[in-house]
């Protein structure tokens, strides 16, 4: 990214960055993010989350007169991409960007979708030609290719046909999209959950919402956009940002504002984020006690009261744990 900033600006004098993470990033992985950042050579300025950057695209494309006001909205951004999915419902108003509730899943996405296709195809190979590419990797390889190009082609049309070559003969098969769909109905019905949860996070009934933003190429999928769509009321979802763009969008104006750019389109913008996991410490027993609830408004402080261990003790260990669990020892075990 930072040679392609080069080239694109043409200099070579580009050594700070904004960077977006999935807004479900924990802890550790925002740090590895910005240890990423540091080893390519960038003070990585701030960290933002990609839904967030995201409403930033959508504020000002609303404010270039091309959807309408954005003064008093709530907005629901859907962030579906390759590999994670993030919901978050914003309050927009006057040019303060409020997160009211974020959630997600850093391990959904579109590479889901083609293993589930991959599957398939594998079973199907094998019952139709009697032949198991199981511990085959470079016809594995093939056939995932083969499954993402279906995916994709499946999403404009009602059949894709599948072609792959092994030893010399040709493997061709026509997957339909309900078959996609029926392949993958688990995954879209998550993503619905994660919605209602996030909904219910930020006290807000669907009718509240005034706008569905699609985020990520994987909100390309038309189920996914149908399920939305039927949740909503039948209403029409925001697509007039580019949904492989808008965060970087995002991210962009982030960057101008920290650098002091002056200009009428990223002035007076404030972004108020929320913790996207609960923040606490470890209890007697290995309890986690919650003292920072999910979605709480960041920055924030709290204060609480703990008893030494004996009567001589002259110091404190407090553990700090992030996460859901009621007690630590899954937390540390838990993947990120």
């Amino acid at each position: 990214m930072k040679r392609i900033a080069h080239a694109r600006l043409g200099r070579t004098d580009i050594h700070r960055a904004v960077v977006t993470v999935p807004a479900y990033f924990n802890d550790a992985q925002r740090k590895a993010t910005i240890a990423a950042g540091t080893i390519a050579g960038l003070e990585v300025v701030r960290v933002i989350n990609e839904p967030t950057a995201a409403a930033i695209a959508y504020g000002l494309d609303d404010k270039t007169g091309e959807k309408g006001a954005t003064d008093g909205a709530n907005v629901l951004i859907f962030d579906l991409g390759g590999g994670t999915f993030d919901v978050s419902v914003l309050r927009i108003e006057g040019g303060i960007f409020e997160v009211k509730a974020t959630g997600g899943d850093t391990r959904l996405g579109g590479e889901d979708f083609d293993a589930a296709v991959v599957k398939f195809l594998v079973e199907d190979l094998k019952k139709r030609h009697k032949v198991d590419i199981g511990d085959d990797l470079r016809a594995l390889a093939r056939i995932r290719q083969a499954a993402e190009k279906a995916k994709r082609s499946v999403s404009g049309n009602a059949v894709a046909k599948v072609e792959v070559a092994f030893g010399g003969e040709d493997y061709v098969l026509e997957l339909s999209r309900s078959k996609f769909e029926s392949l993958n109905k688990a995954y879209f019905d998550k993503t619905l959950e994660t919605v209602k949860r996030v909904l219910k996070d930020s006290k807000l009934d669907p009718k509240e919402i005034d706008d569905v933003v699609l985020v990520g190429g994987s909100t390309r999928i038309p189920m996914v956009q149908d399920i939305l769509k039927e949740f909503f009321g039948g209403r029409e979802l925001c697509r007039s940002i580019n949904p492989d763009e808008a965060v970087a969008y995002g991210a962009a104006v982030q960057g101008a504002i920290l650098a002091g750019v002056r200009h009428q389109k990223c002035t007076d913008l404030l972004l108020m984020d929320v913790t996207a996991l609960s923040l606490g410490i470890e209890l007697d027993g290995g309890q986690m006690s919650i003292l920072i609830p999910r979605n709480t408004s960041i920055p924030c402080s709290i204060f609480t009261t703990a008893d030494k261990e004996g009567d001589f003790a002259e110091s404190l260990d407090v553990r700090v744990f992030e996460g859901e669990r009621p007690n630590v020892e899954a937390l540390m075990h838990q993947q990120p």
